[in-house]
């Protein structure tokens, strides 16, 4: 089992989602956390609708601060634009991806976003289940 956090700046966005894709996609085989460096009030509008349309509510989602006891608990850090915010911890694998912040981005943009982030935590899973 691998403990895998999900860091972007506001953990309102990117982070959430793919907390929440890869939550369902591992089942009870790994565990996911999100964190963010500037974290948000409260989940982006956009980020919900879309996550609905796939039957996963992040509407009561309450976005946390990245704090160092979350990069300790976690195996993997998959960070998405938190740069030099991010803590390193020796020993954690890390993982970098690329991708658009969603907040204030038209519905179709975030729906491909979202799509991209199933991708890859598909892809991530595989990695982990080798």
């Amino acid at each position: 089992m691998a403990n895998v956090l999900f860091v972007c700046r506001q953990n309102a966005g990117r982070s959430q989602m793919s907390r929440a894709l890869f939550a369902r996609a591992a089942g009870d085989r790994h565990a996911a956390r999100s964190a963010g460096t500037t974290p948000a009030d409260r989940v982006h509008p956009e980020v919900v609708e879309v996550m609905a349309e796939l039957g996963i509510d992040l509407s009561a989602q309450v976005p946390q601060r990245l704090t160092e006891e979350h990069a300790r608990w976690a195996d993997v850090v998959v960070t998405m634009g938190c740069g030099d915010a991010c803590p390193y911890i020796p020993g954690r694998r890390y993982i970098d991806w690329e991708l658009d912040d969603p907040h204030g981005r038209p519905i179709a943009a975030v729906r491909a976003t979202r799509d991209e982030i199933a991708r890859r935590v598909a892809a991530l899973l595989e990695q982990l289940e080798r």
